[in-house]
C-alpha cells in the first residue's frame, strides 16, 4: 500500500470518509462520461450525500476565462463544494497530461488525508487514463527536432505534416486535426527520438501504482444525449459564450492554435468570429463537433472493462452511485 492510499486508509476510518469497493479501500472515484450527460449535476447531488471534494478532469476548465464554453462549475456551486484544477492555468499556457498526473494525484493525496472522498469528474479521456494506468515513458523533448518541425510547417504547411504521420502512425494521425500542431510536432518529434509510434508507447504505460473505482455513466438513450448537447449549447450562446471569446480575442496574445483554444465549440467559435460565417453555420458546425467529441467519449469508456456503468438518465442514478459508495454522511 503507498503512502497515499495509507493516508486515505487511516483517514477514512478516523472521520468516516472509507470508499468501499467490495471491501477494497480505494483512493479516489472517478466519475467520467460524455459532454451533456450531466456528471457535474450529479456530482453536486452527491455531495449532498458525502462529504466529498472534486477533482476535474477537464482540459478545459484548467483554463481561467473559459468559463461558459467548458461549462465551468458556477461560483455557488464552488463556493458549495471544493474543486481542484480548475483555473489553474492561463490559455496563453499549456498543460499536458503528466502536470494534471501530479496535480491530480497531489489533490487525491490531500483530499484523503483529511477525510474527506476525492470525486474525480469530467471528460477528458486522455487525462483519465494516465490517472488509471500511470503515464507512458515517452522520450523528453528535444528543441532541435520541434525546432525543425516548426521550420518545415512553416514551409509547408500543418496538414503536410499531418499526412506524414498518417503514413508513419495512421492511429494516431486518425484522432488529430490536419491542423493540431502541438499533437502532431511531438508524435513526429517522438518517432523521430525513439524509432516507436506514439500509438504503441502510449499501450505500455507505467503503473499508477493507484486504487481508484470508475464510474461510467453511458446514456442508453442516444437521441437524448444529442438534445441535451444541443439544449446545452444553445444555454452557452444566451449565456454569452461568443462574448466570452470575443473578449479572449480581444487579448492580442492567444491564436486558434493554442491548445486551450482547440477544445470543442471554442474551435468552432473562433473560427466563427474570424471568418464570418452564420450564426446557424457556427451552431450547426458547434453541435456536431460536440456529437462527435461525445462519441469518442463513449468508446473510451467501453474500453474500460472494470468500470461500473451506471445511464446517468435514468431515475435512480444519484440513489445508484450513493449505494455503490455505500457510506452516507
Amino acid at each position: 500500500m503507498n503512502a497515499v492510499t495509507s493516508a486515505t486508509h487511516r483517514a477514512g476510518h478516523d472521520r468516516g470518509a472509507d470508499i468501499s469497493a467490495d471491501s477494497v479501500t480505494v483512493e479516489a472515484v472517478l466519475l467520467l462520461g460524455p459532454t451533456a450527460s450531466g456528471k457535474s449535476a450529479l456530482a453536486m447531488r452527491l455531495a449532498q450525500l458525502r462529504d466529498l471534494e472534486i477533482v476535474s478532469i477537464d482540459s478545459a476548465q484548467v483554463y481561467r476565462g473559459l468559463d461558459i464554453g467548458s461549462a465551468k462549475p458556477s461560483a455557488a456551486d464552488r463556493a458549495r463544494v471544493v474543486h481542484h484544477l480548475v483555473d489553474v492555468r492561463d490559455p496563453a499556457q499549456t498543460y499536458c497530461a503528466a502536470e494534471f498526473l501530479h496535480d491530480a494525484a497531489a489533490a487525491i493525496e490531500d483530499i484523503g488525508r483529511r477525510g474527506r472522498l476525492p470525486l474525480v469528474v469530467g471528460g477528458t479521456m486522455m487525462y483519465a487514463r494516465v490517472l488509471r494506468q500511470g503515464l507512458a515513458r515517452l522520450p523528453s523533448a528535444d528543441p532541435a527536432v520541434r525546432g525543425r518541425l516548426e521550420h518545415e510547417a512553416a514551409l509547408h504547411g500543418w496538414p503536410a505534416l499531418h499526412a506524414r504521420l498518417q503514413a508513419i502512425d495512421p492511429t494516431t494521425a486518425r484522432r488529430l486535426a490536419p491542423a493540431d500542431r502541438q499533437r502532431i510536432s511531438r508524435a513526429l518529434e517522438v518517432f523521430e527520438l525513439s524509432g516507436q509510434r506514439l500509438s504503441e508507447l502510449l499501450q505500455q504505460p507505467a503503473p499508477s501504482g493507484r486504487r481508484l473505482r470508475t464510474v461510467a455513466l453511458m446514456p442508453a438513450d442516444r437521441a437524448e444525449l444529442h438534445r441535451r448537447i444541443e439544449q446545452r449549447f444553445d444555454a452557452m450562446l444566451e449565456e454569452g459564450f461568443l462574448e466570452e471569446v470575443r473578449a479572449l480575442r480581444a487579448r492580442g496574445d492567444l491564436g486558434a492554435h493554442m491548445p486551450a483554444l482547440r477544445s470543442v465549440g471554442y474551435r468552432q467559435a473562433w473560427e466563427h468570429l474570424e471568418q464570418g460565417t452564420t450564426l446557424a453555420a457556427f451552431r450547426g458546425a458547434a453541435i456536431a463537433a460536440t456529437r462527435q467529441l461525445a462519441k469518442r467519449q463513449m468508446t473510451w469508456l467501453r474500453s474500460m472493462p472494470d468500470a461500473t456503468r451506471i445511464d446517468p438518465f435514468s431515475a435512480d442514478a444519484t440513489q445508484q452511485l450513493a449505494r455503490m459508495l455505500r457510506a452516507p454522511r
